[in-house]
């Protein structure tokens, strides 16, 4: 082993699919890596078969295997930590990949600022479309990077990122700290694991390079631990690792740190399951609140007063109600743009949630800018049709929009996994009451083709204000929902089309080009029925 060798730990249990590629993705990092341990948490596929096929012809590869599942990821990565013999370690779990030089640049990094702890940018990939996000844009794209934290302490924002997989650590370093992961069936341990690793306070080097690719399987047969949010079990593992996180940091003095990470539970964990939670079960509603209820009343009023304003309102509305209520209100605010949706009600002239609950204002509402309102629209789509028409309520949002003297509206269709906009129809709109109406019509046949089987159009609607002033939000689907129907195409041939309400309750059109464009639909239907 060199000075400067990386020893990258790979975990796997029962995937015996994807951890071959993990593996060679590891190998392929050329001399930087002196050594991969892939530590089988006793699997009972093949997945140790697989491993050991790669070891005989990889002398860089060695193999450790636990007798008894530990029932987590925080274990076999402590198994590999301690057998790891390089300077630095990294971590790669059995499902994901390494790009092409993610450990060289990291180690670059490392050496050139001596810095032991180095970050880079990690990328969630979609599978199987293939779409990718980037994690954390904020810290990993320019002008953030790349970037020296010295120490860390004084820069909250790096409590967002909460992965450990896209990082280089110094042995050396996580030695003499003492640092590790939490043991056995702990779900969420990078969370733990990177809070001691920033309460020891290490000169941090981020940089942009792309040094990670998580894989999402939103369709696998088993869900990954971050995707099960399905089970009580989960959300309480998830508060228990953000309290573990949070105190410690509080113990390590870095207060600044702490309160960030419970700022940044509001404005990102506690919307994930809130988005959920109106097609969950009435007990596991139930268990949830009181769990978040709970957790919740150890925030401080400034650490709440951080958070997003949209969050702000649903954290006062857990804490001020016992028992769940007015779910799907609560989960139109976690849309991006969040939505608020009627009825709207003031106390003394100020907005409030609702007028059974006067004292709970709706904090900030009215100094919000135009661009920044969480707007209404509903969206009747009548046809069906090649062409139907879009009938649009934008409601009004405590004078907000007659002051700001609305007058029309833009209607796009955006492809979800490419970005790009697909069509756009400008109409007028009309006062009616308590809102504005529109009715533009959309052409599905002129929607732009794609390679893909399947396509997913979001509908957007920017709301023309005076002053070339525009307010961007989803739209939200009301009455009978329309059923999927087959078009003719002199493109494709036909398109199936099929309107459905997203998680985050807005209206979204499914299109399927070509008689195996529709098939693909039938069967991944037939396939979620069964799976259901």
């Amino acid at each position: 082993m060199t000075s400067r060798s990386v020893s990258v730990v790979v975990i796997a249990y029962n995937d015996a699919a994807h951890v071959a590629d993990a593996v060679r993705s590891a190998l392929a990092q050329g001399p930087a890596v002196a050594e991969v341990i892939a530590v089988d948490d006793a699997s009972t596929d093949a997945t140790a078969a697989v491993l050991e096929r790669l070891a005989a012809r990889e002398p860089r590869l060695r193999l450790l295997r636990h007798p008894v599942n530990s029932g987590g990821c925080g274990t076999p990565r402590n198994t590999g930590l301690a057998a790891a013999r390089g300077r630095y370690v990294m971590f790669l779990d059995s499902d994901d990949l390494l790009p092409p030089g993610a450990a060289a640049a990291l180690l670059t990094a490392a050496t050139r600022h001596d810095a032991p702890v180095t970050a880079g940018r990690c990328v969630r990939r979609e599978l199987p479309a293939g779409t990718e996000r980037p994690w954390q844009p904020a810290l990993f794209e320019a002008p953030a990077a790349p970037a020296v934290y010295d120490p860390p302490r004084r820069h909250p924002e790096l409590v967002h990122d909460t992965l450990c997989v896209n990082k280089l650590y110094e042995r050396d370093f996580l030695r003499a700290h003492r640092i590790t992961f939490p043991e056995g069936r702990f779900p969420y341990e990078d969370f733990v694991f990177t809070a001691r690793v920033l309460a020891a306070a290490p000169r941090l080097a981020v940089i942009a390079d792309p040094v990670y690719v998580w894989q999402v399987r939103r369709r696998s047969a088993t869900l990954s631990i971050s995707l099960d949010r399905g089970r009580i079990e989960h959300w309480a593992g998830r508060l228990e690792a953000h309290r573990q996180a949070v105190d410690v940091l509080r113990t390590a003095g870095a207060e600044r740190l702490a309160a960030a990470a419970r700022t940044k539970f509001l404005d990102h964990d506690l919307p994930l399951y809130i988005r959920e939670l109106p097609s969950r079960g009435a007990e596991f509603q139930r268990w949830w609140w009181s769990l978040t209820r709970a957790h919740l009343a150890a925030f401080a009023p400034a650490e709440r007063a951080a958070a997003r304003p949209a969050h702000r309102w649903l954290t006062a509305l857990l804490l001020a109600s016992p028992a769940p209520r007015e779910l799907a209100r609560m989960a139109a605010l976690t849309a991006a743009p969040p939505r608020l949706l009627p009825p709207l009600a003031t106390s003394g002239g100020h907005p409030v949630w609702s007028a059974d609950l006067p004292d709970l204002p709706l904090e900030g509402l009215d100094h919000l800018p135009l661009e920044a309102l969480p707007l209404t629209v509903d969206a009747e789509l009548a046809g069906p049709g090649a062409y139907p028409v879009l009938r649009l309520r934008v409601h009004e949002l405590y004078g907000r929009l007659a002051a700001a003297d609305i007058y029309g509206v833009d209607v796009e269709l955006w492809h979800r996994e490419r970005g790009r906009l697909g069509q756009r129809r400008s109409v007028a709109l009309f006062p009616d009451g308590t809102g504005w109406v529109a009715s533009p019509r959309l052409d599905l046949t002129a929607l732009p083709a794609t390679d893909a089987a399947l396509a997913v159009w979001d509908i957007r609607a920017g709301i023309r204000c005076a002053r070339g002033r525009t307010v961007v939000t989803g739209v939200r689907p009301v009455g009978a929902a329309p059923r999927r129907t087959v078009l003719p195409s002199r493109r494709h041939g036909l398109l199936l089309v099929q309107p459905y309400t997203t998680s985050h309750g807005a209206l979204a059109l499914r299109v399927a080009p070509g008689v195996r464009g529709a098939t693909g639909v039938a069967t991944a239907r037939l396939h979620r029925m069964l799976k259901n």
